[in-house]
Parts: structure tokens; sequence; C-alpha cells
């Protein structure tokens, strides 16, 4: 399966079509992501914007999902913001936080513990940010 994003005029995905991989083979073979775009307009309109995304991930960062924004900068799906602290690596197209995320203990592993992020408390102090949670 071939899976195209399509975009509106902010590059948010807004809907993820599956196409057949042969609407995008060639007559030599060769996967064309041009092939899948001009189907998707045949099929949907000239109107609309469509770009290729992997289901794994192998290309353009990220599997693209609905709300991620398409960095044509970058040529990265990139996902929301998830907290007004957190930066972009351009490098990697993953967003992260102002402060490492600390290492979990054998015994905290264990017991499956896990580091969350609370944004007020980082808002209130910035040398702070995770917390520890455990499993109830």
């Amino acid at each position: 399966m071939a899976h195209y994003a399509e975009l509106n005029e902010s590059n948010q995905v807004i809907y993820v079509a599956y196409l057949n991989n042969e609407t995008i083979t060639d007559a030599d073979g060769n996967e064309v992501e041009q092939l899948g775009i001009d189907h998707l307009h045949a099929c949907n309109g000239e109107n609309r914007r469509w770009i290729r995304t992997s289901l794994g991930g192998n290309f353009r960062n990220k599997y693209a999902s609905i709300g991620d924004t398409y960095r044509e900068d970058l040529n990265m799906f990139i996902s929301p913001q998830p907290y007004s602290s957190w930066s972009l690596n351009e490098t990697e197209g993953q967003w992260c936080p102002p402060i490492p995320q600390p290492s979990l203990t054998e015994s905290e592993l264990q017991s499956g513990s896990d580091y969350l992020w609370d944004e007020s408390l980082y808002q209130s102090d910035n040398t702070k940010g995770w917390v520890l949670t455990e499993r109830s």
C-alpha cells in the first residue's frame, strides 16, 4: 500500500489516503510519487494537495497523522508541539524538552514507573519538569 497525506493551506495533514502500489508503479517497475498524486487529483479534484508518507516512517521523518504539519523546508512531517517549552530538533524532526528526561533506576523500571512531563511545574521553576509516576 502507498499512503498519501492531504494537506490544507497551512500544510497541516487533514486526511490520509491509501493506494494500491500498482497505482504508483511505472512501466519499469519503479514507485513514482507523482503517479499517486495524479491519481488522487483525478479522483478528488486538482485543487487538493497530496504528498506521500511512509507507514514505516522510512522517509519524511514519520508516518503522517491527521494534525501533523508537513515542513517543506525539512521535507518532514512533524507532530504537533506537545508543550510550549519544548523545541523542535530540526535534524531529527522530534520535539525536545528543555530538561533531559532522567533515567529510571532498575527498581523503577521493574515497578513500571515512568517520568512524565509537567509543563506547569516547569513554568513555575525552570529547573524542574519531570515527575516520576508509579503504576497504580
